[in-house]
């Protein structure tokens, strides 16, 4: 009994250590569990990490994408150019409230207009300059026939032979006088005689001086070479172009008439029409620019030469005139047009076209041209007085400064079409 008493516990003790060797078998697979879930974790992390980089890389690749449609930048493909009308031009200097803006006519220069006619009544034979032609002073623009020049040449001609003749007795009966071979009252006769005919050859001179004739052209007329002295070449007293011809061959003309305009129109008067809120800075020698209606990119300066001391009863106005350059004669009479007289201003700023300047969102820009070719940027300005169509940047740009002066708009419409688009790529 005791014997299998011992034996039962020595089996007992057995399947203990047995027991105990499984649970301490155990215990790896738990660390192996763990291992695995640790290296699990740190697989995730590499994961995210690398997911981490690709939307680090794809923040800068749409980082770059905003770059190129930086919100302050254009830039315009050749195609672009060609389709919109970019003009780019230089902020002037000045104050917009110094602007006075009015309605213009342009004028011939009346000082610079020569009204031609004959001073006799005569016939046309040949008119020799048309309408357009460009004609120098001194030349001849018709060609006259005329009974009453014919007879004051006639005149002229038998004064200037008998005062010949009177002058050559006078100057022979003085010499024998001084020889005592004929009296003193010979001597006084002769030189009488000789007195009236300078006189009456003068007075015919002068009459023909009056019908136009030039010192030249009267001294030639004893050697006309057979020209009839009854023809009467009309000329031009100045330099310019034919504006005017009312003459026809074979048309009757008289003292009076005035057929022929010959026109300067290397400058041209500019009537302007500014009201009498404006009289107080007016004054003459100040400068103005004059934009036409037919010729819209055109600018022609001029000055202030006169101010009328009366206003017009009806449109309460003041009538202003400046003479204008006009050396391509793009001007024409009769063209209507808008001036803006300078007025000087203590204050200076930046001018630019109201036009010039676009609002994006809270902010007013002006476009300024890039460095290269179809590139423009955009730039904040803060702006001042607007007048003249003109208004200040007291903020942003300086005179001087290149600036689009036209086509801004367009310009802002693809500034904002590329933001809107940078945005949707996101």
């Amino acid at each position: 009994m005791i014997s299998r008493s011992i034996i039962t516990l020595f089996i007992f003790a057995a399947l203990l250590g047995v027991a105990g060797c499984n649970d301490t078998s155990a215990q790896p697979p738990v660390a192996s569990d763990q291992a695995s879930e640790k290296s699990s974790d740190h697989a995730a992390d590499e994961s995210g990490a690398e997911h981490q980089g690709e939307r680090e890389a794809d923040s800068s690749d749409h980082d770059d994408h905003d770059a190129e449609q930086a919100p302050d930048r254009v830039h315009l493909t050749s195609a672009q150019r060609n389709r919109l009308d970019i003009k780019v031009g230089k902020a002037k200097s000045g104050s917009a409230t110094a602007v006075i803006t009015a309605p213009a006519t342009v004028r011939f220069d009346s000082d610079r207009v020569a009204r031609i006619g004959p001073r006799l009544n005569a016939k046309v034979l040949e008119v020799t300059s048309d309408v357009g032609t460009r004609v120098e002073a001194g030349d001849t623009v018709a060609i006259l026939d005329s009974v009453a020049l014919g007879k004051a040449k006639a005149s002229y001609l038998t004064a200037a032979a008998r005062y010949g003749t009177q002058l050559a007795a006078y100057q022979r009966n003085k010499k024998l006088a001084e020889d005592k071979i004929i009296s003193e009252a010979t001597l006084l006769e002769s030189r009488a005689n000789y007195s009236q005919a300078r006189a009456e050859r003068e007075a015919a001179r002068a009459e023909l001086k009056l019908y136009g004739m030039s010192p030249s052209a009267i001294q030639d007329i004893s050697t006309s070479n057979g020209t009839p002295l009854s023809r009467y070449p009309l000329t031009t007293p100045m330099t310019g172009v034919v504006q005017q011809r009312d003459l026809v061959p074979g048309q009757s003309v008289g003292a009076n008439d005035t057929p022929v305009h010959v026109v300067d129109t290397s400058r041209m008067w500019v009537m302007i029409e500014a009201d009498e809120q404006s009289l107080p800075r007016l004054r003459t020698g100040l400068s103005v620019e004059l934009h036409v209606r037919p010729l819209p990119d055109q600018t022609f300066t001029g000055t202030v030469d006169w101010i009328s001391s009366e206003l017009d009863p009806q449109s309460r106005t003041v009538r202003v005139r400046a003479t204008v350059d006009n050396p391509d004669g793009l001007l024409k009479s009769g063209m209507f047009g808008t001036a803006q007289i300078r007025t000087q201003s203590e204050r200076q700023f930046a001018l630019v076209p109201i036009d010039a300047v676009q609002s994006i969102g809270e902010r007013d820009i002006v476009f300024v041209p890039g460095d290269e070719a179809g590139a423009f940027r955009a730039i904040p300005v803060v702006l001042g007085d607007e007048g003249g169509g003109q208004v200040e940047v007291r903020q942003g740009l300086s005179s001087g400064d290149a600036v689009v002066t036209s086509g801004s708009f367009d310009l802002a419409s693809v500034l904002t079409a590329g933001g809107r688009s940078a945005a949707h790529g996101h």
